[in-house]
């Protein structure tokens, strides 16, 4: 596997063969050196803004028109990131959102559920979360094609168990609506789906979706979200987690309504 090109015209070299990462053993016999002078003879290539190692042992090669913004956007290289960790994850919670159309604004930070614990991470522009999950292979999810190939992002469905599962990964409960509203737009949700994948997650995820699309949105087939989210714990969920256990219980969803959701869709 040896290389034409020296080490600072590697990275073109990669890309122009379809390299969309390398480890540093794979780098160091491209350019017959002894792994432990592959960081040294990057250094100033990774300077110039030709490579990034999101994780020890991994070198991905920027694309040209991404070097002055300190690498390319996140979902172009995850795929080789978490490959070269042995992790299974997805693209979730508001970058999914916004993948699916649902977001009012681009996200600050590119939120991926994972198998294992990886330590966030900013390169250039993208601020990486990870958020371990241990049934990050069970729920639905869709590909997105990158330059790289396929990348698994949150199904609508399981986008909006996300967000409301935890919505401070989603800007607060009146953000999480917003995306809810508007993945279910146009028949955008498979109620069916929904509750069957509402079944791995919190009691609340499923009430607090049920009950803002019975509030805020068209959808009116119900009853099998319901019928899950209301199966479950007889304690009412709570409709803000970061709010007081105080309001009117709406028995329909077995949740406390204890804030005034204001969404802006």
């Amino acid at each position: 596997m040896a290389a034409s090109a020296t080490a600072p015209h590697l990275a073109d070299w990669a890309l122009s063969h379809g390299w969309d990462a390398l480890t540093t053993s794979e780098v160091a016999e491209l350019l017959g050196v002894p792994a432990g002078q592959v960081r040294v003879r990057l250094r100033a290539p990774s300077r110039r803004g030709e490579w990034i190692s999101p994780a020890k042992g991994l070198w991905v090669p920027v694309p040209s028109q991404h070097r002055g913004q300190g690498g390319p956007p996140a979902i172009e290289y995850i795929a080789a990131w978490m490959r070269h960790l042995e992790a299974r994850y997805y693209v979730g919670w508001l970058s999914a959102a916004a993948i699916h159309g649902a977001a009012h604004h681009a996200p600050q930070v590119f939120q991926v559920a994972c198998s294992k614990t990886v330590a966030d991470r900013r390169i250039g522009r993208s601020r990486v979360e990870f958020y371990r999950r241990s049934f990050v292979t069970l729920v639905p999810v869709v590909p997105r094609r990158v330059a790289a190939g396929d990348v698994p992002v949150s199904s609508r469905e399981t986008t909006a168990l996300d967000v409301t599962a935890e919505p401070d990964r989603a800007a607060g409960i009146d953000n999480a609506a917003n995306v809810i509203i508007e993945l279910a737009e146009n028949d955008g949700l498979d109620i069916a789906r929904l509750a069957e994948t509402s079944r791995l997650y919190p009691a609340a995820a499923a009430r607090r979706v049920g009950w803002i699309l019975a509030q805020h949105s068209d959808v009116t087939d119900l009853d099998r979200l319901r019928a899950v989210a209301t199966d479950r714990s007889p304690t009412p969920s709570l409709l803000s987690p970061h709010h007081p256990r105080r309001g009117r219980i709406d028995p329909n969803w077995n949740i406390c309504l204890n804030t005034d959701l204001e969404p802006d869709v």
